[in-house]
């Protein structure tokens, strides 16, 4: 949880903990480190921005948007459906997601093999 403080004191903290970690790194460290920060940020940034997208759409979370909870379960369905409704479709959707990471999961390995193969030539 976030403490309540002003917005530029936050900003600044950033820019502050920044600066402390400059001094001990080399450039290459630095990069890496930074470029994994702003992973972490476009993974927090997208997942907040598409719970908007699902409160305008109507599929508000059924408890408080501040508890933390990222599941689908914990959202209500279309024109008021109940989370109780939609938890005999989780078997379905657990399965449509599932088929999903495979073909994502099939679709790296083809590029990894491809990759690996033009290395080879």
């Amino acid at each position: 949880m976030l403490p309540n403080i002003p917005p530029k004191l936050f900003s600044l903290s950033a820019v502050v903990v920044g600066y402390i970690l400059i001094d001990d790194m080399t450039a290459n460290e630095q990069n890496a480190v930074g470029n994994w920060l702003m992973l972490v940020a476009q993974v927090l940034s997208t997942n907040a921005f598409y719970r908007a997208v699902m409160q305008e759409r109507g599929l508000e979370p059924v408890g408080s948007t501040e508890t933390g909870r990222n599941n689908a379960n914990t959202f209500s369905g279309f024109n008021g459906q109940s989370s109780d409704n939609i938890n005999a479709n989780d078997n379905s959707d657990d399965e449509q997601t599932l088929v999903m990471l495979e073909k994502m999961v099939n679709a790296m390995q083809m590029e990894i093999e491809n990759i690996k193969r033009n290395m080879n030539l």
